[in-house]
């Protein structure tokens, strides 16, 4: 006798990739009453249980924590009262339509799998669609599964290795939306309360276009996270716009060699650096023109060792982009987003910077040496010849691997067209 399993991814384009690959393609898709969120259909064994397997998928957080309607209001409470009254946490009016169709499909099945992303968030979202399955179901298994890249592989891994949610992670996250709701919204009206009257803020573009479109005077709003980020921005700023450009020199000493001899070069370095006066570095020039050949008459060397880097957190990877490809962290972030549920990157929000031992690190190269471009370097790896354990790092969020390949860029190029991702 066969189960029926409603599981539950964080976005719809999870949910779509996993069944596509626990299905070998075969799932079937419907639409229920969220239409973002279609419902994939498809056969599996789950731990020896022959199951038909509902698929489908949230969109990020279900629920928000919200103050009680006697509390909403500005003038209804003091700030200070915002730090004891009660809070609830529900699934607001704009989410309805999913938290119905977690209901319907509750009521059909006897499991539930959970695929929210590791990290605290997903663990937290994890509980907020447990909550509303078993309100019309209390009497769901509940099964949690963890994985941390889009393959066949590590998907199926997960399956075979089924766990139950974490609720000291999910709680972590609770009380930090808490605290960022009672502090925020504090400090939001006591602030704006007092500032707003006492500066003329008519002269900034979106206080303008807010005031034509509402009416309603500007907030002055603050967050816990984001104030002191702004207070960096703002320090950076000053700094630019408080700057004194200076003019400098530097004299510039270099051989090359003829044509017939190769035709290198060498540069010289001037141990002055650079001269901010221009008629001491003229003087400088002059004496070098008028001293004719120089003769070298010693050379030392040096050898220098740089280490191999550490496995790729999210932090690295946009430090690294940033430098090499001039983009945004925000745009950085997209695009490994896009790769990763196009299943060609790790999960792409990590701390760790350091490979579990058991980790089969010889089957993520493998994966690459049918790539024509770098096969052969993969093979030699594979062989012994370059191989190296990775040099850790010393974080280990304990939830996700460093960041790596998946597989080469040339396996499913015209799907990854098909979504839109980016050319790498």
């Amino acid at each position: 006798m066969s189960i029926r399993v409603l599981n539950v991814a964080e976005k719809p384009s999870v949910a779509k990739e996993v069944s596509r690959i626990l299905s070998n393609g075969s799932a079937r898709s419907s639409r229920g009453q969220a239409r973002f969120n279609p419902i994939w259909e498809f056969g599996y064994n789950v731990e020896g249980h022959q199951a038909v397997m509902l698929f489908t998928s949230v969109a990020g957080h279900l629920m928000e924590v919200e103050f009680p309607d006697g509390y909403r209001k500005w003038h209804s409470c003091s700030e200070v009262d915002l730090y004891s009254c009660p809070v609830d946490k529900r699934v607001p009016q704009d989410r309805l339509d999913l938290k119905r169709q977690l209901e319907q499909l509750s009521r059909q099945c006897q499991w539930l799998v959970l695929w929210l992303d590791c990290d605290r968030e997903g663990e937290n979202i994890s509980f907020e669609v447990l909550s509303v399955c078993r309100s019309v179901n209390p009497r769901l298994v509940i099964r949690r599964a963890r994985f941390s890249a889009l393959i066949p592989r590590e998907l199926q891994r997960a399956m075979t290795t089924l766990g139950q949610p974490n609720a000291n992670d999910a709680a972590a996250v609770d009380a930090r939306q808490e605290i960022d709701l009672r502090i925020g919204a504090s400090f939001t009206r006591f602030q704006t309360k007092q500032l707003r009257d006492r500066f003329d803020l008519s002269g900034i573009a979106a206080v303008r276009e807010r005031l034509h479109q509402d009416g309603r005077a500007p907030v002055i709003s603050y967050g816990p996270c984001q104030f002191p980020t702004l207070g960096i921005i703002v320090q950076r700023a000053w700094e630019v716009q408080n700057h004194v450009r200076e003019q400098f020199w530097t004299i510039h000493v270099a051989y090359r060699e003829p044509p017939a001899a190769g035709g290198g070069q060498c540069v010289f370095e001037w141990a002055r650096g650079r001269l901010f006066d221009e008629a001491a570095a003229e003087m400088y020039f002059e004496i070098c023109q008028e001293a004719g050949p120089a003769v070298v008459v010693a050379v030392r060397g040096s050898t220098r060792t740089r280490q191999a880097p550490a496995p790729l957190s999210t932090l690295e990877m946009q430090k690294r982009a940033t430098a090499k490809l001039r983009m945004s962290g925000e745009r950085i972030m997209k695009l490994a987003e896009e790769l990763y549920q196009a299943g060609f990157i790790s999960y792409p929000r990590t701390e760790t910077d350091v490979f579990d031992p058991g980790m089969d690190l010889r089957g993520i190269v493998s994966e690459h040496v049918e790539n024509p471009r770098w096969g052969a370097h993969a093979q030699r790896i594979l062989s012994g010849e370059l191989w190296r354990q990775p040099r850790p790092g010393g974080h280990d969020d304990k939830a996700h691997p460093p960041i790596h390949p998946t597989k080469h860029s040339l396996v499913g190029r015209a799907r990854l067209g098909e979504r839109q991702a980016p050319a790498v």
